[in-house]
């Protein structure tokens, strides 16, 4: 299976499948240097971790960061990081019902389609499971990203059709569904357990701003900040739409309510930020916003249509331990892959002038 890496400079590749031993992830290209511990990696993993909330699958991992290679004496060695965690709450008998029957809203189909054969455990390589690995790749970016002043903070915007009409991060640090807005939140806790006693699931909104980015990072052609961040967040799984700044509202707006008026006082800045911080596929100084939209979890009680690998109409009923909304848990995701996107952009960025190299030679 190709696909399984992302970046240039700051390379990560993950591996591993829901149901199997472990899954981890492989770092190239972090400079030496670094001040790396275990517990760096824990916290972003926690936060991720199954089984922290009512609103979260119950699957019981530790989801222990295990560092293989790339560090030593608590520092990186500037070669490649290797990063473990191990599976050890699963329950493959329940996904044997599903050996022959494609799930609505999963990717079983697809990857029949695709390779003639499936690992139907919980979803093999497309599980959201797969996620800690990218969870853990992502610590060590925001580790670097740290160093040079870079934060890279996410929380949930909206659930269902409840969204956060304040930004509090304290509130969203508090609450299992990660919102800024206590109102929003409770209002939001209700709704789902609502639907999780009709057996079904709701969508939501993972909003993301990264501070202290300075202007000039991105590739501005095919492979623009914007661009690389939405092809990182994307790669998500049940991520259906990305929007930066003013998003799809910008359509509605004329040129000269859109445009971010620049300012100088003793720096360059902008009176607004609709840019979202990336004008013309490059950071502009401003903090980088914006925002994923998470499809509703596909795996739900009610009976549902579908066909199974002999052709047969079929109906079925996904029980099991999942997670009633996808935002929550993939709010730590969110961050690592922006986390990645931007610590690789800011080492390509370092062979963009002469000057910059003739600093490092001089």
């Amino acid at each position: 299976m190709s696909g399984s890496g992302f970046g240039k400079l700051f390379r990560v590749t993950t591996w591993g499948e829901s149901h199997g031993p472990a899954l981890g992830a492989v770092i190239d290209g972090c400079p030496a240097g670094l001040a790396l511990a275990p517990e760096d990696i824990q916290r972003d993993l926690d936060r991720r971790r199954p089984g922290a909330s009512e609103f979260a699958t119950s699957r019981a991992e530790n989801d222990q960061a295990h560092i293989l290679s790339g560090v030593f004496q608590g520092v990186t060695t500037g070669t490649p990081i290797a990063v473990m965690i191990n599976n050890t709450d699963q329950r493959s008998g329940d996904y044997a019902r599903f050996a022959d029957i494609f799930r609505p809203g999963h990717a079983d189909f697809g990857y029949e389609a695709k390779y003639g054969l499936r690992d139907y455990r919980g979803g093999g390589r497309s599980s959201g499971r797969e996620t800690c690995a990218r969870v853990a790749a992502g610590a060590v970016a925001r580790k670097m990203l740290s160093a040079l002043g870079v934060e890279v903070t996410a929380y949930t915007i909206s659930v269902g059709h409840i969204r956060a009409e304040k930004i509090d991060l304290a509130e969203a640090r508090r609450n299992p569904l990660v919102m800024p807005d206590r109102d929003a939140y409770e209002r939001a806790s209700e709704f789902l357990r609502t639907l999780a006693e009709q057996g079904d699931s709701s969508g939501g909104v993972a909003e993301c701003v990264i501070t202290g980015v300075q202007a000039g990072l991105g590739e501005p052609v095919f492979e623009k900040l914007d661009a690389m961040l939405g092809a990182a967040v994307f790669s998500i799984g049940g991520v259906k739409g990305v929007e930066f700044g003013g998003g799809f509202s910008a359509a509605a707006l004329t040129g000269a309510e859109n445009n971010d008026a620049f300012f100088f006082d003793g720096k360059v800045r902008k009176a607004a930020n609709h840019a979202g911080g990336i004008t013309g596929g490059i950071s502009d100084g401003a903090d980088i916003v914006f925002r994923a939209a998470f499809k509703p979890t596909p795996s739900i009680a009610k009976p549902q249509r579908t066909v199974d690998t002999a052709g047969n109409n079929v109906e079925i009923s996904v029980t099991g331990r999942h997670d009633p909304i996808i935002v929550p848990r993939a709010i730590a995701v969110v961050e690592a892959m922006a986390a990645i996107t931007i610590a690789d952009a800011v080492l390509q960025n370092s062979t963009a002038k002469m000057s910059d190299l003739l600093k490092l030679y001089s």
